[in-house]
């Protein structure tokens, strides 16, 4: 079985886009779903800077803009699930899971991004509210690392697995960790605005679950592992109600990868911007074959992929 997975937020890097906007019909595409998402997702897929991208409001939509389009060119079709195989699964961390609902057919791509562009609205208001922040705990034992990060009242908002634990909360709260970090254990401090995941998204969750309440759903046309804590979920309407509720609650890829296991995954495609999923897939699922869709380039190597692991 092979396993597409769809990157969050931070991955991205200026003019990641740039090769992929270079396929006939994929400027147009992309200009669609900016139109979807009232963004402008080509010039700040090309030529924007770091620091415009870094805004959660413009993240969000690039991230899952890049999905949907590097998952319609990887089918070869005319929508985005064609290129999730039907004997396959599909899963996403964080904002990435908004890309997995729309590639298992639970939401239109036009749903898709305009869910992703009010959740990426409201998150950045409710961070306005306070400063902070997340940074990656890398390497310890995970039980000090989390006791750790609760002796300074931060939140472990990504359970990530293969040594990785993502705290998250106020930008004092950080610093105090980084100058006092777990044993054997190193803080790197996230290019995100907000502590995102925690209480502090709670006014942008009250959002989108208005949102949500009107939003036509069908249920996954093929596996669809949930973040929130690895289990396959078969409901549309359960699949949005996790969407809504995963803003200030802990994503758990840790138990994602234990979901693929147990499914007997063989294989794994991160999604553009990609190289962090397929990072930790490196370190925590051994003998399972990666390949991270950096750039069309990659598209061949995917495609063979899927064949060869595909029932």
């Amino acid at each position: 079985m092979i396993v597409i997975v769809c990157p969050g937020q931070g991955s991205q890097t200026p003019g990641f886009l740039a090769p992929w906007l270079e396929l006939p019909g994929l400027r147009d595409q992309l200009s669609a779903l900016s139109d979807a998402a009232e963004v402008d997702l080509v010039a700040h897929g090309t030529t924007s800077d770091e620091e415009t991208i870094k805004d959660t409001a413009v993240a969000q939509p690039l991230l899952v803009g890049a999905g949907l389009l590097a998952l319609r060119a990887l089918g070869g079709g005319t929508t985005v699930t064609d290129a999730v195989p039907q004997s396959g699964a599909i899963a996403g961390h964080s904002v990435g899971e908004i890309t997995a609902a729309a590639g298992a057919g639970v939401l239109s791509e036009k749903a898709a991004m305009e869910f992703v562009a009010l959740r990426g609205r409201a998150m950045a208001q409710a961070s306005a509210v306070t400063p902070t922040g997340m940074s990656a705990v890398l390497g310890g034992d995970q039980g000090a690392v989390l006791a750790t990060i609760g002796r300074h009242l931060l939140t472990p908002a990504n359970v990530n697995g293969a040594g990785q634990v993502v705290a998250a909360g106020s930008l004092p709260a950080l610093a105090e960790l980084a100058a006092d970090p777990p044993p054997r254990a190193r803080v790197i401090p996230l290019k995100v605005a907000g502590a995102f995941h925690t209480h502090y998204m709670e006014p942008a969750v009250e959002v989108l679950r208005a949102a949500a309440a009107d939003q036509e759903v069908a249920d996954p046309e093929v596996t669809l592992v949930s973040n929130r804590d690895g289990q396959v979920v078969i409901d549309g309407r359960t699949v949005l109600d996790r969407l809504v509720a995963q803003v200030s609650n802990p994503v758990r890829w840790d138990l994602c990868m234990e979901r693929f296991t147990t499914l007997g995954v063989t294989a794994i495609i991160e999604l553009p911007p990609a190289g962090t999923l397929v990072g930790l897939a490196k370190r925590a699922l051994k003998g399972v074959e990666l390949l991270a869709v950096k750039t069309p380039d990659d598209l061949d190597a995917a495609r063979t992929l899927i064949k060869e692991h595909s029932a």
